[in-house]
Formats: structure tokens, sequence, C-alpha cells
């Protein structure tokens, strides 16, 4: 089997749009997103040259004695059973990782944490699984929810959510809840409610240049800026992704006015809409909690998701093949007390700022 380096985006992209396991966080387009992190993209061929897989690995320096990290989310794209493809795949990561100096290479793969073939097969390889998470703790979350629109018109589409939900989206259109696809230029206001969300439900979330970034690649062919507005004010927005046969809710904001008016649900529902019109086959929610207690404060966003009547999906969670243990071990350690102190420092900073807007206002 032939593996390589590709570099040849459009081959690489007419691939990725035609397999089962596409994912945007596999995209070049996305990769431009991650512009702080270097893209390269192994691919592996038969004899006859089909492609039998490929990666898009990211690659980044870290603070210690000049090693890197290699992150492939939501890979490998291949039969996830394809012994023969994966150690080839594996074959030139571990070239690129001896010429990038990398201690660890982290996938996520977009397998069901079911499949026992893939969990032997991965073990065989060396792979070390991580999927003792519950929550949000992995780069992407490891529980994901997920809808089959395959097929459906909107009415049987609709027909299929839970009965409140079909009353929640109808009572935001009658009560006036406009729904605008936004601009570039809308990005700074989605962003004020989104740091508004995240002091609210205790999140960190990107700055509006990241945001921004994000449109420039992405858009208009595979990104929409969904905002909501009730009697002239901006209330609620999501960040939808389109790529290949599937769409995902990336981003959700909601201000803290005019919460009764269920803009979030008529926000899924006009998303949902664009990726019928647009032949997709899954909608993807995106993380849930794993911890279905309805005391976790997570278990809302999973409350709110089930009502579109989907399927939770458990993946395997993250899996990391580990070129320098020791190294691995420190970086490990160090990155979850970096995380806890950002995550303190990030909350203080901004309740501030939101305080400080209300208060003004």
């Amino acid at each position: 089997m032939n593996t390589y380096i590709c570099e040849d985006n459009e081959k690489y992209k007419k691939f990725l749009l035609s397999h089962p396991l596409c994912n945007f966080a596999q995209s070049s387009e996305w990769a431009k997103v991650k512009s702080d992190w270097t893209s390269k993209v192994i691919m592996a061929e038969d004899e006859a040259g089909n492609i039998r897989g490929a990666m898009n690995i990211l690659i980044r320096k870290i603070p210690v004695l000049g090693y890197t990290v290699m992150l492939s989310s939501r890979a490998p794209v291949c039969d996830p059973h394809d012994e023969e493809a994966l150690s080839a795949l594996m074959a030139c990561a571990k070239q690129l990782a001896k010429k990038h100096k990398s201690y660890v290479l982290m996938l996520e793969p977009d397998v069901d944490i079911r499949d026992k073939e893939f969990n032997g097969i991965v073990r065989n390889m060396g792979f070390h699984i991580k999927n003792a998470s519950k929550n949000f703790e992995g780069i992407n979350p490891r529980f994901v929810y997920r809808k089959d629109i395959k097929g459906k018109t909107e009415e049987e589409l609709i027909q299929s959510f839970h009965q409140k939900w079909r009353y929640n989206i109808r009572l935001s259109e009658k009560k006036g809840v406009e729904v605008k696809i936004g601009t570039r230029s809308d990005i700074p206001k989605f962003h004020k409610i989104m740091l508004e969300t995240g002091v609210r439900d205790n999140f960190v979330t990107r700055s509006v240049e990241y945001f921004e970034k994000m449109y420039d690649r992405m858009a208009p062919e595979h990104l929409r800026l969904y905002l909501a507005y009730y009697e002239g004010q901006l209330i609620a927005g999501t960040i939808t992704i389109l790529y290949g046969k599937k769409c995902w809710y990336l981003y959700g904001a909601s201000s803290n006015e005019h919460r009764k008016v269920m803009a979030s649900y008529l926000l899924q529902w006009e998303a949902m809409k664009w990726a019928l019109e647009s032949g997709c086959d899954v909608y993807d929610f995106r993380g849930v909690s794993g911890d279905m207690d309805e005391s976790n404060p997570l278990y809302g966003i999973y409350r709110f998701k089930k009502g579109f009547n989907g399927e939770l999906v458990e993946l395997i969670g993250e899996i990391d093949y580990v070129f320098k243990p020791f190294v691995y071990f420190m970086v490990e350690k160090g990155f979850k007390l970096l995380r806890s102190m950002r995550s303190k420092i990030y909350m203080l900073k901004h309740k501030n700022e939101v305080h400080n807007e209300n208060t003004n206002n």
C-alpha cells in the first residue's frame, strides 16, 4: 500500500466529501481555521490507486524542549476495520512524528464505543484509549446527540420531534421571532451574547477573532450564522457547519432576556431545514454529558437536544499513540492544571465584563 503526504487539496476534499466518516474537522478549510497549527494530510492508496484512508493531522509546538503534539480530530477517515489501511496510515504518521519531534499522536475517531473489533485493533497497534470522561474534558465531545434526517420532508421531520418541541417552534414563530442568516459583520454581536451565555452556563468561549476566522474559512459554502431577533433585538444565535452529507450545530448563544419566546428552538429548526435542503443524512447536535443524572448542571443541554428525538451516541473517545512516554506524562499533568487555572481566570474576567455592561445599560 502506498502512503504519502497529500498536497492536492481538491483530491483530498473529493475523497473526504464522499466518505461515510466525513467530518468538517478533517477538512482543509477547518485546518486553516486552526492556523496556529501546521496541517499535514496523510493518504493511503492501494496498488490500483484507490484511496483506502486518510488523516488530516495538525501539528503544534509545545513549550517543552522543542517537542510537538500531533492531533487529528475525528480520524482516521477509513473503514475502521481495515487493518491494512490503519497500519499504513500509522507508519506514515510515525515518520511525520520523527520529523517534527512529536511526543504523541492524538486521535478522536468517529467510532461507537460498542465497536469491539476497532477497540481490539487499535489496542494491538499500541494505542492508549482514554474514555473515562463523562462531560466535556476532551478536545471534542465523547458523547454526541445525532438525528437521522435522510430522505425526510420538512413535515415528517418536525412531526418526529417531541410534541412540546413542536409547540415551542410554533410559539416562537407566533411571538414574532425572526431568524436571519448573519454576515461576518454580525459576528461581534453574536460574540457578545456568546460571552453572556458562557458566564451564565459556566463555560469558556472563543475570542471574536476566532469566530471571524471560522467565518472567513468556512462561509458561505460550509457555514451559516443564524441570528434570532425579537422586537428588533438580537436574542440568540447559532453557528452551523455543513460538510458532505452531515450538518453540525457547532455553537449556540442566547441572551438572558426574552427567553420565554423560545428562540433557540426556532434556530435549530431553521438550521435543520438547511440540512434537509442540502441533502444531508445526519444532523449532529454535537456534545452532551454522559452523566444523565438530572442534578448534573449539564443535564439541561441533553434535555434540550433529546426533545428533537435523535440518538445518543457514545464514541470510543481519545486514543493516543505515545512516542515519548515521559514527556506525555508531564504534559498530561501540566495541561490539566493549566486548563483549570485558565478557566477560573476567564470566568472571573468575563463575569465582571457582563456585570459592568448590564449595569451601564
